[in-house]
C-alpha cells in the first residue's frame, strides 16, 4: 500500500461492486512473527518504561480504534503524555476534515499527520525524513528528552515480514543495548523493543514517492 495504515490487516477493506461489498484481506502478521521479530523480554520492557519520556505515558498506550487510525492515535498518545488537551483520536481529528467517516481511507502520509498535529498544538512540529543512520541515532538519543516526542512512520513488512505502513510513538532509547522502545498503538503488537538499525531500515522506505521518517513534537 502506498499510504500508511490503510485499513490494516485486521480490517481489510471493502470494494463496492454493484450492490455487493466484497471483503479483501490485507497481509496479516501472525502472532508468532510479532513475538519473534522484536524484543518483548519483560526485564527490558520494564526498564524501558522507566525511561524519562516513557514514564510520562504512565505505562499506558491507548490503542487505535481501527487499523487505519494509527496516526491520529499516535498523536493522541503523545499529546496525553505532554499534558495537551486533545488526547483522543476524535479530538485530534476534529475540524481537520480528515478521516471523517471513521476510517482514514488510503491512510495518512507523514506530512498530513504533521499538519493535523500543528493544528492542535502550539508546540513545534517538524517532519524529519531522508535521515542518515547516524542522524537517526542522534535523534534516538534525544528521544529520552522529556521536552520532545517522536512519532515514527515505518514499514511493518521490513520488521515482521508482512503488513503495511504504520505510525507509533517512540518511548525512548536504551543506549547501552542500542534498543529503541516503540509504543505500538496496535493492541495486537503492544510496546516492543528493537535494534536501532533494524528500525531505521524499516523507516528508510518509500511511502508513495517520499521517504517515511519521524515526526518531532517539541517545546519551542
Amino acid at each position: 500500500m502506498k499510504r500508511v495504515g490503510w485499513f490494516g490487516a485486521a480490517l481489510g477493506f471493502l470494494l463496492l461492486s454493484g450492490s455487493t461489498y466484497v471483503a479483501v484481506s490485507l497481509p496479516k502478521v501472525p502472532p508468532e512473527a510479532i513475538q519473534s521479530s522484536v524484543d518483548h523480554r519483560p526485564e527490558l520492557i520494564n526498564r524501558a518504561w522507566q525511561l524519562p519520556v516513557a514514564t510520562t505515558f504512565k505505562t499506558e498506550v491507548r490503542w487505535q480504534s481501527n487499523g487505519s487510525r494509527c496516526g491520529p492515535a499516535s498523536i493522541a498518545n503523545a499529546f496525553r503524555s505532554l499534558g495537551e488537551n486533545e488526547t483522543t483520536e476524535a479530538e485530534v481529528l476534529e475540524g481537520t476534515g480528515k478521516c471523517w467517516t471513521g476510517i482514514c481511507f488510503l491512510g495518512l502520509t507523514l506530512d498530513e499527520l504533521a499538519d493535523i498535529a500543528r493544528s492542535k498544538t502550539h508546540r513545534g512540529v517538524t517532519v524529519l525524513r531522508n535521515l542518515t543512520g547516524e542522524e537517526f541515532r542522534e535523534h534516538m538519543k534525544r528521544s529520552n528528552d522529556p521536552s520532545r516526542r517522536y512519532i515514527i512512520n515505518f514499514s511493518r513488512e521490513k520488521i515482521f515480514g508482512a503488513g503495511v505502513g504504520h505510525f507509533s510513538p517512540i518511548g525512548g532509547y536504551l543506549e547501552a543495548e542500542d534498543l529503541v522502545f516503540v509504543l505500538d498503538v496496535n493492541e495486537r503488537y503492544k510496546p516492543w523493543l528493537i535494534q536501532r538499525q533494524r528500525l531505521f531500515a524499516a523507516m528508510d522506505t518509500l511511502d508513495d514517492n517520499k521517504k517515511r521518517g519521524l515526526l518531532l513534537i517539541e517545546d519551542h
